[in-house]
C-alpha cells in the first residue's frame, strides 16, 4: 500500500522533502487508478531511498485537486525539492505509464561517473 498525503500533510510530505517526490492522485470509483497501483508500488521498490510515492485520495482533498488542477484520475505528479517538474495525466493504461516512469527515474537519478 503506498503511504497517503492528505491537504494537512502535503506540505510535510511533498513540498519539505529533500527527494523527489510522485504524487498519485486518485479516487475508489476510478478503475483504471486501482490497475495501475501496483506499478506505482513496484516503482516505489526499485527506487527505495530516491523517490518517494505518495498517494493523494482526490475525493477527500478538494483544496490539493484545485491547487493541482487534476482534470483526469488518475494523474500523476512529480515534484522535485518542492518544484512541480513534471505531470502525467491522460495515459491510457500500464504500459504507457511504466514508460513515462522510467523516464522520469532516468532524468532524475544521478549519474555515475
Amino acid at each position: 500500500m503506498l503511504p497517503s498525503a492528505s491537504e494537512p500533510t502535503f506540505s510535510q510530505q511533498v513540498l519539505e522533502s529533500s527527494q523527489p517526490v510522485l504524487v498519485y492522485f486518485w479516487a475508489p470509483w476510478c478503475k483504471l487508478c486501482h490497475n495501475i497501483q501496483p506499478l506505482l508500488l513496484t516503482f516505489q521498490s526499485n527506487h527505495k531511498g530516491q523517490f518517494k510515492v505518495v498517494s493523494v485520495n482526490a475525493d477527500n482533498n478538494f483544496k490539493l485537486v484545485n491547487t493541482y488542477r487534476i482534470k483526469v484520475l488518475p494523474t500523476v505528479l512529480v515534484f522535485d525539492r518542492g518544484i512541480l517538474i513534471q505531470r502525467i495525466e491522460g495515459f491510457y493504461g500500464r504500459e504507457e505509464l511504466q514508460r513515462k516512469l522510467d523516464s522520469i527515474g532516468v532524468a532524475l537519478l544521478p549519474t555515475s561517473a
